[in-house]
């Protein structure tokens, strides 16, 4: 799922040297070509598209992380090499994002997950480029999927196999599979009565617990997943 925030930034000479001749304030104007990255393995590259769809021309800053959100760029290791780290597009413009796998150790029983930040940074109005000046950057954070050869399964099956089980407080969800499942909701019927819990990501053979109210053995669970096209699916079953 995509994950976007505002970021506050203050601008600095290096910024204003870059958007020096930007006229046009521009906010949430890049679009990510996909909701997530699947890489394979056995592929050199994958590439990433960003298409500019706003009235004015942009600086973007992409990094990828390992799981921190409030962590520095600077400051993370992953085994990618992304490019550029940096560029400008213009109005109606795309660019394209290159990642490459560095060949440092990753398991290969199950997939890995990593992150793609991309931050939009807004223009500076004509006239004030020597300004500081506090402004709202637009940040998307979508998954990088890093999927073994040879896994057993189908990563688009995966949240079908899912197990259910009571707990004290509700339900939990375990994960038998190699791959990643990504669920969007919830939803269970009890006596008559709906509850619904906000879904979380559940990691190969990882455990998950939900929150939810007059679950019983034999309870009917919907569920909502999202697969590789970034489509959601709806699933069901049966707390045990």
């Amino acid at each position: 799922m995509l994950n976007v925030r505002f970021i506050k930034i203050s601008f600095t000479f290096l910024l204003a040297a870059l958007l020096g001749s930007i006229s046009t304030f521009s906010l949430a104007s890049v679009v990510i070509t996909g909701t997530r990255v699947i890489y394979p393995a056995s592929q050199k590259e994958v590439t990433v598209k960003l298409n500019n769809t706003g009235k004015g021309p942009v600086i973007i800053q992409s990094w990828i992380d390992t799981g921190d959100a409030d962590a520095k760029p600077e400051n993370i290791k992953t085994p990618f090499v992304l490019t550029p780290p940096m560029n400008r597009v213009d109005p109606g413009k795309s660019q394209t994002l290159r990642l490459r796998y560095t060949g440092t150790p990753l398991p290969t029983n199950k997939e890995s997950v990593f992150y793609l930040n991309v931050l939009e940074i807004p223009s500076i109005s004509e006239g004030k480029e020597n300004a500081n000046a506090l402004n709202l950057a637009f940040r998307s954070r979508i998954k990088i999927f890093f999927r073994p050869d040879g896994l057993a399964g189908n990563a688009n099956e995966a949240a079908k196999t899912l197990t259910w089980s009571v707990t004290p407080t509700g339900l939990r969800a375990t994960n038998p599979s190699p791959y990643h499942v990504s669920l969007i909701n919830v939803t269970t019927m009890a006596a008559g009565k709906k509850s619904k819990a906000e879904g979380e990501m559940i990691a190969p053979g990882a455990s998950r617990d939900f929150k939810l109210s007059g679950v019983k053995s034999g309870s009917k669970i919907t569920y909502s997943s999202v697969n590789d096209y970034g489509a959601m699916d709806v699933n069901e079953s049966v707390a045990k």
